[in-house]
């Protein structure tokens, strides 16, 4: 059982020695644990003192490509290490590495595929009353649209099983914490919290310029991956909508002919007519396209999902098999007498060539 701990990173020299310091070095269950820094265009020397404190691989990016992107490739360069569990953690040590065992634990006994660390908002003492009154609303609204239950949505704190590392994919270029989420609860994948120690603030976050800023760019996220994954629904909100409206404008138009034909009531109802038309027609029009969205696009969208799978799965494979045969020539040639080729030791005790 291999974990792979990923830390995402940049310009985070004055965090990172204390990030690698906390980590665990032996967890039960786990045979062996690989550090990998992503490097998203770093422009100090974090790189450096993460290698001098323990890191066993660097990742890098030429520029700066964001969270999300570092975040992928950390996954995408973990699966091709041969994880069969990754943890994500911050690299400004928000969180407590010491926590790791405690998150990977219902992955390890077969209970989930996801786990999200908890930061139990409500408690942390640096977040405002307003942060955390927002941070609640906006986790109601990831699980309505997740079909999860999970109560801290943006912690980027979580583990993931090897399988679910190869069905979720990050397609935005702001965050991968509710997007993933909602491609997991989607794909139903089993997700489970668990609570976690955070360290105190140490600098203001890179990710985002303020809350209005940030409650946008989640926003968006959301009704997008909803949007993709329950196109019928989205676009049948829609058409209610407007198809209320228009029945108040046609109701109104009825009244006014009624009045006018029965001479108890003056005045036009062409305007009322005329909009009362339109909204219902736009209704219509906004529920045809969810239902061909939601018959087509479901197909292709479940094809392409599973097509990513298996390319990705096949990566995983052809890596791992390339991992075998070099180890395999490595114990070869540590056993070859002197003057003798690991390949001239393998034909003599086989009797055909090596492939």
């Amino acid at each position: 059982m291999r974990l792979v701990i990923q830390i995402p990173v940049l310009n985070e020299r004055d965090t990172i020695a204390a990030v690698l310091n906390d980590l665990p070095h032996t967890i039960s269950g786990v045979d062996d644990i690989l550090i990998l820094i992503v490097d998203d265009g770093c422009t100090d020397n974090t790189v450096a003192i993460a290698l001098s404190h323990g890191a066993d691989h660097v990742v890098r990016h030429t520029s700066n490509r964001g969270l999300a992107a570092a975040y992928q490739t950390g996954v995408d360069t973990a699966l091709r290490l041969g994880a069969d569990i990754i943890v994500n953690i911050d690299g400004d040590h928000q969180y407590s590495g010491q926590d790791i065992p405690r998150l990977i634990e219902p992955i390890l006994t077969g209970q989930a595929d996801v786990v999200i660390g908890d930061r139990q908002v409500q408690t942390l003492a640096h977040f405002s009353p307003l942060k955390k009154k927002l941070q609640h609303l906006g986790s109601t609204v990831v699980r309505w649209v997740s079909d999860t239950d999970v109560p801290d949505t943006v912690s980027g704190f979580r583990a993931l099983s090897r399988e679910a590392a190869l069905r979720t994919f990050v397609t935005t270029d702001f965050s991968y914490t509710v997007e993933n989420l909602i491609q997991a609860g989607k794909r139903r994948l089993t997700i489970t919290a668990v609570p976690v120690r955070t360290n105190p603030v140490r600098r203001p976050s890179k990710l985002h310029r303020g809350n209005w800023h940030f409650i946008k760019r989640q926003a968006a996220i959301i009704v997008r991956s909803y949007a993709t994954y329950e196109p019928l629904k989205s676009f049948s909100y829609i058409s209610v909508g407007l198809l209320a409206v228009g029945m108040v404008f046609l109701l109104r138009a009825t009244y006014v002919f009624v009045g006018r034909r029965f001479e108890w009531l003056e005045g036009s109802n062409v305007q009322s007519l005329q909009a009362g038309s339109l909204l219902v027609l736009m209704a219509l029009i906004f529920f045809l396209i969810g239902l061909v969205a939601d018959l087509v696009g479901t197909n292709i969208k479940r094809l392409v999902e599973e097509v990513l799978y298996r390319v990705r799965a096949m990566q995983v494979a052809d890596e791992a098999w390339r991992r075998s045969i070099l180890e395999r020539l490595n114990r070869l040639e540590q056993r070859e007498p002197p003057g003798q080729t690991a390949t001239e030791t393998e034909e003599e005790q086989s009797d055909g060539p090596v492939l």
